[in-house]
């Protein structure tokens, strides 16, 4: 049996990670601030430790008390468009509390880190994204921020022998994930505004393509993967593969599997990815491992969770600290909030 830390442990993909963990028969603390994840996530076999990870003397008392042998690094500012506008958070939480984390794994000698980074350290190049051949070109401050710690985990390993496994998923959809956030996971938000009886907003006509992936298809092979030797100090695409949906066929799949009329309604078009997708033979090769889970079964599922499950909680509109070229709609919402 393992000790093993998960920050993040009560959000969306971490929570799935930490059933897997238990299921195998590990002891898990779980740290998470609750900003993002939710107590009804939480695995009941778990220890539970509120906190958050920029918070250095937490984080160094934590590994005191337990001595880890793995930690497993979810918890993150997650917004990517979001990011750009909100530069001094996003680093504070995402670099310096993932550095917070990596020190203290240095310093307690723990056998293996894995990270969840995105795929949006490709940026906005061609894809199909080839983690061996496609150079990293980050263009927002969230993925920036991800690919940094990327390169600090590649230096750990080099100057302190630090283990780690580095995941690089797009687009995860499914149960437990935060339908009430603004700002974050298009299938979320479509979602809720169709539970609100709000037309889904697109932006610009909704031709975006994108591959999806359900949280089951992943969070096995995250949970295993520092027990698997060959995946030690490698960089994994993981995700969906083969059916690419644009934002407008995803638009009509909810509503149906909501129930629901198609309502539309189009916003200016923004600055950000167009296209992105993923090769996934590498995780494929190294975890003997493959997702099954089709975009129509894959919400309908969700849906179905959504549905019993309503908005648990809405994301309050965040203050921005540069609010020059944001989104007119936020600045809108805004202001009705305040009326």
């Amino acid at each position: 049996m393992a000790k093993i830390l998960v920050a993040g442990g009560a959000g969306f993909i971490g929570s799935h990670v930490v059933d897997e963990l238990i299921n195998e028969g590990n002891d898990v603390v779980i740290l998470d601030n609750l900003c993002r994840g939710f107590l009804d996530n939480v695995n009941p076999k778990a220890e539970i430790v509120k906190g958050d990870v920029s918070d250095n003397n937490l984080i160094l008392n934590l590994f005191d008390k337990h001595k880890f042998d793995y930690v497993f690094h979810f918890a993150a500012q997650s917004a990517i468009g979001l990011s750009n506008f909100i530069k001094r958070y996003n680093h504070n939480v995402n670099t310096m509390g993932s550095i917070n984390l990596i020190n203290a794994s240095v310093i307690h000698d723990v056998k293996c880190f894995v990270f969840i980074s995105t795929i949006g350290v490709y940026g906005s190049q061609t894809p199909p994204f080839d983690e061996e051949k496609t150079k990293p070109h980050p263009q927002d401050s969230y993925s920036i921020s991800k690919y940094a710690i990327e390169l600090e985990l590649k230096t750990a390993k080099r100057m302190f022998d630090l283990d780690y496994v580095i995941f690089r998923p797009y687009n995860v959809y499914g149960e437990r994930q935060d339908i009430g956030d603004r700002y974050r996971n298009v299938v979320g938000i479509f979602m809720r505004q169709v539970l609100e009886n709000k037309p889904i907003t697109l932006v610009g006509e909704g031709e975006q393509k994108f591959a999806f992936t359900y949280v089951s298809d992943i969070s096995k092979v995250i949970a295993k993967s520092p027990f698997v030797k060959e995946a030690h100090n490698e960089i994994f695409n993981i995700g969906s593969e083969g059916e690419i949906t644009s934002l407008k066929e995803l638009a009509k799949i909810i509503s149906d599997s909501m129930g629901a009329e198609l309502n539309i309604t189009h916003l200016p078009k923004r600055k950000e990815a167009a296209v992105a997708y993923s090769k996934i033979e590498k995780a494929k090769r190294i975890f003997n491992w493959r997702p099954t889970t089709k975009v129509k079964e894959g919400i309908k599922k969700t849906a179905e969770w959504v549905k019993k499950t309503g908005v648990r909680r809405v994301v309050e509109l965040q203050d921005l600290e540069i609010e020059k070229n944001a989104p007119p709609s936020w600045k809108n919402e805004k202001d009705k909030n305040s009326v």
